[in-house]
């Protein structure tokens, strides 16, 4: 699958997604914020189109940004054919709710005539009716039943340049729903936990749930949904992919819990070189240790590490012993050093 030139599925790299929370007809807000996220490196960008005012506003923020370009859409198949004549890479649609047989066609036959894939989005919150009478409440049955009944629809028109997502807020359940599918079709998964929570309780929930599902092999494209700024979505996305070592993105920082062994503040260190190097693109993987017994070891594996001693700490750099540090040039030696080493990586 190509997403506005991003491949999608096969062997492709699982890609990053989010999604704007700005009025969409406000170009200029939605614009900004997609740079934003492109800077955190999100790889995909969704846009809410709840009205033909932002549907007419596709085609100017698509002109303005560098990234894939989805729609979601939801009831009204007329702002799919907007979308669609705006350029959008992507639409986010269930078919089975957007008008009867003759428009759904017609939403189709625009996919098809200019490559546009189209994103079968089940939400555990908002199942069919009929659905959900016939098994009480969301399960994991109820919702690739949902699921197949609207890529049925799309393949009885030819139509098979289809993505999936099963989300719930619930872990089990979403990991249940995807395994299941799974096993029924071949098509690539979008994956994520829908309303995980805030920052912290939300990227713990997605991670668990993630971290599951793509030590499987299941998932092509994913978000991280929290209830806040989409930049942290994508910011926890990376560290996911980077914890499982699937992708690589940035600074990974290696540090120690502290015990009772601690002789200098690591844990003011470690924040304060996380927060420097947020916005680093280039992967390095930095090791601030607070004592002698893992921190050699953890250090001589990191680009660049520091272990900790009292009130200053060893300097490694690519897996070598350099020179002592004292603790109050701690941060300002590992910036340096984190600049030397892209530097170098450059000639």
């Amino acid at each position: 699958m190509n997403i506005g030139g991003v491949k999608v599925g096969g062997d492709s790299p699982v890609t990053l997604q989010s999604m704007t929370n700005t009025d969409t007809s406000d170009v200029a807000s939605t614009v900004a914020q997609i740079k934003a996220l492109e800077e955190a490196g999100c790889e995909i960008i969704r846009v809410a189109v709840p009205d033909m005012g932002s549907a007419e506003a596709i085609g100017e923020i698509k002109r303005s940004i560098s990234i894939p370009l989805i729609a979601d859409i939801h009831f009204d198949w007329r702002l799919a054919i907007k979308c669609l004549e705006g350029g959008i890479d992507c639409l986010r649609i269930n078919p089975g709710n957007i008008g009867d047989r003759d428009r759904i066609r017609q939403v189709v036959k625009g996919a098809a005539a200019r490559g546009v894939p189209i994103r079968i989005g089940v939400n555990a919150g908002s199942l069919e009716k009929d659905i959900l009478a016939r098994y009480g409440h969301p399960t994991a049955e109820a919702l690739v039943e949902s699921a197949m009944r609207h890529i049925s629809i799309l393949e009885e028109m030819d139509f098979r340049d289809i993505k999936v997502s099963l989300k719930a807020s619930s872990v089990p359940l979403t990991v249940k729903s995807y395994r299941l599918l799974a096993k029924e079709v071949d098509y690539p998964f979008h994956i994520g936990i829908t309303e995980a929570g805030t920052l912290f309780s939300g990227a713990i929930k997605s991670a668990a749930g993630l971290g599951i599902l793509l030590s499987e092999g299941i998932g092509d494209t994913m978000r991280v949904s929290l209830t806040g700024d989409p930049v942290d979505e994508v910011r926890a996305g990376w560290e996911i992919l980077k914890a499982l070592e699937m992708r690589k993105r940035g600074a990974t920082i290696i540090s120690c819990p502290t015990c009772g062994r601690l002789k200098f503040n690591s844990i003011a260190i470690a924040k304060e070189i996380e927060t420097r190097l947020a916005n680093l693109k280039e992967s390095v993987k930095v090791a601030i240790m607070g004592c002698v017994v893992n921190g050699p070891g953890e250090a001589i594996e990191a680009d660049i590490g520091i272990a900790g001693g009292d009130g200053a700490g060893m300097l490694y750099v690519k897996g070598k012993q350099v020179r002592k540090v004292k603790e109050e040039e701690i941060v300002k030696t590992v910036l340096e050093e984190v600049d030397r080493l892209l530097a170098e990586r450059k000639n």
